[in-house]
């Protein structure tokens, strides 16, 4: 068996297992826990597009995020859109944001690309908690976000709902293997290997970062709608650096640059969250340290344990 096929194999057992977990274990915890990890995972693997695949560290990632849940939210209450416009919107209100900050961001590189990103959400941030707060609500949010009506399914049902993620997950999933392994992917990775021998071939990396950027805005986008509906609720919280704090811990920890690692990345994150949130009011310094500990012992992340999950170096998906 080849290392793409053992990847493959491993891809498949790992999603089955996340869809099987919540129908096999009783209880609501299993569904909403198991139906938040689809949700960040897909808001990973959409961010890892841009840090793993082409070399960029983003912190602004959580202001996308953000925009996707409050563009939903707005669209359905205030303007009575239903479920399926809103969350195209959604998509697309996060690609706009992630194109505008691009034109600022994308002039530098580096730690200054890192820190402008970060220095542009926050920005946003302190629009939604305060001069936007007419429209987000402030610092109290907004409840009652909707979710789908469709095919006369009652999704208020979380057991439903979470199908409805499945669902848009593995579309997601499929569209990003698919741009990992197009000659859009493989130009992204000449990128982020040599920018400046990408440039002499003929590839115009300004272009191709920020394409990449867009496309990471349309998933961060969809995800904090789903965000939104999942909770009954959204908060400029959401936009926090925190947030894009927690997504790049999530994808260096289960392995950046693959497909596989971001969503192995966010089960452990969220699962560790989850039973250690129980045990201690200290959680986050003990999820610090399992970090730290794994940047050290697992250079390559949790998916580099799978040496066939790995897709660096033969430039496809798994």
């Amino acid at each position: 068996m080849t290392r793409r096929a053992m990847g493959r194999m491993l891809m498949a057992l790992i999603i089955a297992a996340m869809i099987a977990v919540p129908l096999v274990l009783p209880g609501e915890q299993w569904v909403n826990l198991v139906s938040l990890i689809l949700i960040w995972a897909l808001f990973a693997i959409g961010f890892d597009l841009v840090f793993g695949v082409t070399g960029m560290l983003s912190f602004g990632h959580a202001a996308l995020l953000g925009t996707g849940g409050y563009t939903m939210t707005v669209l359905m209450l205030s303007y009575q859109v239903s479920f399926l416009p809103a969350l195209a919107a959604a998509a697309l209100g996060g690609a706009l944001l992630a194109f505008a900050m691009g034109l600022f961001a994308l002039r530098v590189s580096g730690l200054f690309f890192a820190l402008l990103t970060l220095a542009l959400a926050q920005m946003m941030y302190i629009l939604a908690s305060n001069k936007l707060r007419a429209i987000t609500g402030g610092l109290d949010g907004i409840a009652g976000v909707p979710r789908p009506d469709l095919f006369g399914i009652d999704f208020y049902d979380n057991r439903n709902y979470y199908g409805f993620i499945v669902v848009v997950f593995l579309i997601g999933l499929a569209i990003m293997a698919l741009l990992r392994a197009s000659p859009f992917g493989r130009a992204l990775r000449a990128v982020q290997a040599n920018d400046t021998r990408a440039a002499q071939l003929g590839y115009n990396v300004h272009v191709l970062r920020q394409q990449a950027f867009v496309v990471s805005g349309a998933y961060a986008g969809v995800s904090g709608a789903l965000l939104a509906s999942l909770m009954f609720y959204i908060s400029p919280q959401m936009l926090h650096w925190s947030t894009s704090g927690d997504v790049l811990i999530m994808t260096v920890l289960g392995g950046k640059g693959t497909l596989l690692g971001p969503i192995l990345g966010v089960a452990v994150f969220e699962l560790l969250k989850e039973e250690l949130s129980q045990v201690t009011q200290y959680w986050y310094g003990i999820l610090g340290l399992i970090f730290i500990l794994a940047t050290i012992f697992l250079r390559n992340g949790i998916a580099g344990l799978f040496d066939g999950a790995r897709d660096r170096d033969e430039g496809g998906a798994p």
